[in-house]
């Protein structure tokens, strides 16, 4: 008994060290978000200009910018080799005029302040037309540093800014692929991002083609992806305990690397997952399997990690959406008909985050079975099930 408790003990210990020396790691709050940003044809090609946020919501701490910039990379399946690409950059801080030479002068972010970039990507060719016909979409990938008590960290985000749009199917044209029991319909839309509103891509591409009795389910990166909630593996500072307990895990799950982990721990705590392994470890001593799934959350099953959805994406660590049971419900009510976030593979596993009040989950996971919306890159988010009337 004694020794059971001295156990104890020490992994009470230990896990107190892990905790304090995971909130001792360097971080930096300031936040940034892309917005307003919108495409113009020129005679030359195409002139894409948007908005940058920077947010500093900590309450007492100021942090400095003393470096930014933004590298676009232009996206096409047809080749985009011949363009020309000029970026420009004016700040729009509150307290600082813009130098006309796009210089970035360090700036000070300070507590529960924000500022603002605009940026103007101009995409140039000798042929206009062939321009605007190969580009279909932009990723501004924003290279900055915050500088503070935290030290020097650098940082790198992308925002994906879509040029092409596919055009909304018609009750005429949506075609579903027919089953037993249902008929399925993926819906094919541009490269979704922060940009989008689901709200709002929902309308576009679905509102004018469903029936009452359609359950109506969207992909869970996607939607996780429209929120934010990805990163480039630059961002992660994976540490010893990441390195070592990765190894633990199957070499094809998202955890089975040190920045898969290291993003795990970064959201529940390194003790969690610890914990977490230990008890998995024990229960499948006993026979007992997905312990270390439940006991560490959610997004343990949720992240993404590198080449796990649609480039470019493909390059990011992508999380769990957030709050998908209120999501449902919100379109849902927009649209009409039961809605689902769902995580579906190729071997027939299908997981239903949140569906509205109504949906027969059942039926839904029986429905999507064969995957409609595909793994690779279909840019399908969205699947309409139309179950048969008997």
């Amino acid at each position: 008994m004694s020794g059971l408790i001295l156990i104890i003990i020490i992994l009470g210990i230990f896990s107190f060290w892990l905790e304090i020396s995971h909130r001792l790691n360097p971080f930096s709050p300031l936040k940034l978000k892309g917005y307003d940003w919108k495409f113009s044809n020129t005679n030359f090609g195409l002139e894409v200009t948007g908005w940058i946020e920077i947010n500093n919501p900590h309450p007492r701490m100021e942090v400095m910018v003393p470096e930014f910039d933004i590298k676009p990379k232009v996206l096409g399946k047809e080749g985009v080799k011949t363009l020309k690409i000029k970026t420009f950059i004016a700040t729009a801080h509150p307290d600082e005029e813009s130098r006309k030479d796009g210089y970035w002068t360090a700036y000070i972010v300070k507590s529960k302040k924000k500022t603002n970039v605009h940026v103007t990507i101009k995409l140039e060719n000798n042929d206009s037309v062939q321009a605007r016909a190969v580009v279909e979409n932009i990723l501004a990938d924003i290279y900055w540093v915050n500088y503070g008590p935290f030290g020097r960290i650098n940082r790198r985000q992308g925002i994906v800014f879509p040029i092409k749009y596919p055009i909304p199917l018609s009750s005429e044209k949506a075609y579903f692929k027919q089953y037993k029991d249902c008929q399925l319909l993926p819906i094919k839309t541009h490269l979704l991002g922060p940009l989008d509103n689901i709200l709002n891509v929902v309308n576009n591409y679905a509102a004018n083609i469903v029936n009452p009795g359609d359950i109506l389910t969207i992909g869970e990166t996607p939607m996780a992806v429209i929120q934010g909630r990805y990163h480039h593996p630059s961002e992660v500072k994976p540490k010893l305990l990441s390195r070592i307990l990765c190894r633990a895990f199957h070499p094809t799950s998202s955890l089975a690397t040190a920045c898969g982990l290291q993003t795990l721990i970064d959201i529940v705590g390194p003790s969690r997952v610890f914990v977490s392994l230990l008890l998995g470890f024990t229960g499948k001593l006993v026979g007992i399997k997905g312990v270390f799934y439940r006991v560490a959350g959610e997004q343990a099953r949720l992240i993404d990690d590198i080449t796990g959805t649609t480039p470019p994406y493909d390059q990011m660590i992508v999380l769990g959406p957030k709050s998908p049971q209120e999501i449902c419900e919100k379109v849902s009510s927009q649209i009409g008909i039961e809605v689902a976030i769902v995580d579906v593979n190729d071997l027939g596993r299908v997981k239903i985050l949140a569906a509205s009040k109504n949906c027969n989950k059942r039926f839904l996971r029986k429905a999507l079975f064969t995957n409609p919306a595909g793994n690779a890159n279909e840019q399908t988010p969205l699947v309409l099930v139309r179950p048969y009337i008997k």
